[in-house]
């Protein structure tokens, strides 16, 4: 059966948008955030209007009708990423929150002086800011992982770091940048085979297909249901939870307390302890719309026009005259990191812009990659599965309009 492209580009209302200019836009910026089916803002407008209300606290129709479909939500998404439980779930803001909370729950709890966490030289910010914060508290020394030319972790130097008095690693799934696929199960066995815990920041790897946490044995999984077809602001923690239950809380307030006296407060059972405050009702009820729509299409159709649009895009930028794109790894996701000779991303970016073509030009959260990279900053394209080779080859044509500007 051939891939349905035009019945679900139709899904996304969006893509049929023009810029100010009157330019059709192609949205080639998928790895910042992904556009919304209408089956998930059609949700949103749903759960307003007939579920809201918060949830755990009322014991009238609507409250008990938005905590069923709340926690509904949340054994969806213990089920989708293979959660023996789904205590083991946190309901967060995003990656970044989630990531953030591991780092203040666990690490300042179980990390001392001396102690080391491993990273990599391709991390998000998101997953180096709060471990530097937590090393200047602390005392915890951060290491990194160098990455190999191809734009691949050094696994023999990784296995060298873990030789230290390692306690967390702490890696992306999937590089936001060079969209270089890391062998987490290799990552995780290695790091437990040292007697550390690991973390997964899976933000740009679960929007391409499913990861089980319980065969690859992690100990923390984070992402973001935006980068998936969900709504922004609202994330997952998935943690072991024997690990989970010795963690101290992150946030004090509502929703995540037994007992409160004026002295002394007691903690609400997993996973409550750690959301307080009213929680991304709408977020989670409407990121089990996203999953069920992305299961409805098939992982591996997603994963395949993915691979098959970004492999077209590997090989039609590579001919053009003065382009350098960054890395080669073994497996490469949906995103692709290049610099024009003589020529500042920024300048790309807004220009193609004029052509309808969106793509992200910066440092893009990862400024350690980039004084890797010997760049100050790259432009990047990236694929998800409504994108199409039509689309690579209205990219490969702007970016001869920028030469012609700039006379290259």
């Amino acid at each position: 059966m051939d891939y349905p492209i035009d019945t679900i580009r139709d899904d996304f209302p969006i893509l049929s948008a023009k810029t100010d200019s009157g330019a059709p836009m192609v949205y080639l910026d998928n790895a910042a955030t992904s556009q919304k089916p209408s089956v998930v803002v059609d949700a949103i407008r749903t759960y307003y209007e007939e579920t809201n209300a918060n949830v755990h606290r009322g014991m009238h129709h609507l409250a008990e009708k938005a905590t069923a479909e709340f926690e509904g939500a949340r054994e969806a998404i213990a089920a989708f990423v293979g959660a023996p439980d789904a205590r083991s779930v946190i309901f967060t803001r995003g990656t970044t929150e989630s990531i953030n909370l591991v780092a203040q729950a666990w690490g300042r709890k179980f990390l001392k002086a001396g102690d080391e966490v491993v990273l990599s030289i391709m991390e998000h910010h998101s997953n180096i800011v709060p471990w530097q914060m937590l090393a200047q508290a602390s005392g915890v020394r951060l290491k990194y992982i160098p990455m190999l030319d191809d734009g691949s972790l050094d696994l023999e130097a990784y296995r060298a770091l873990l030789q230290g008095p390692v306690k967390l690693v702490s890696v992306t799934h999937v590089s936001n940048a060079l969209g270089t696929v890391n062998p987490i199960a290799e990552i995780i066995s290695l790091a437990h085979e040292a007697g550390a815990r690991i973390l997964i920041d899976s933000a740009q790897g679960i929007p391409h297909g499913p990861v089980d946490v319980t065969a690859l044995d992690a100990d923390f999984l984070a992402f973001s249901a935006h980068k998936m077809c969900g709504p922004t602001g609202f994330g997952v923690l998935y943690g072991k939870e024997a690990l989970l239950e010795v963690m101290d809380p992150f946030l004090g307030g509502g929703e995540m307390i037994h007992t409160v006296g004026l002295e002394s407060s007691t903690w609400a059972d997993l996973p409550y302890k750690f959301e307080a405050g009213t929680p991304n009702i709408a977020g989670a009820i409407v990121t089990r719309t996203a999953i069920a729509y992305l299961q409805g299409i098939g992982f591996d159709a997603i994963e395949k026009q993915v691979h098959d649009v970004t492999d077209y895009a590997v090989k039609a930028l590579s001919r053009v005259e003065g382009l350098t794109l960054h890395g080669n790894p073994p497996e490469r996701g949906g995103a692709l990191a290049f610099n024009m000779e003589g020529l500042h991303p920024h300048d790309i970016s807004q220009i193609i812009n004029e052509e309808g073509i969106a793509i992200r030009a910066g440092h893009v959260c990862c400024q350690p990659l980039m004084e890797r990279l010997g760049r100050p900053a790259i432009a990047r394209a990236s694929f998800y599965f409504y994108n199409t080779v039509e689309e690579v080859d209205r990219l490969v044509a702007s970016l001869d309009t920028v030469k012609k500007i700039f006379r290259i």
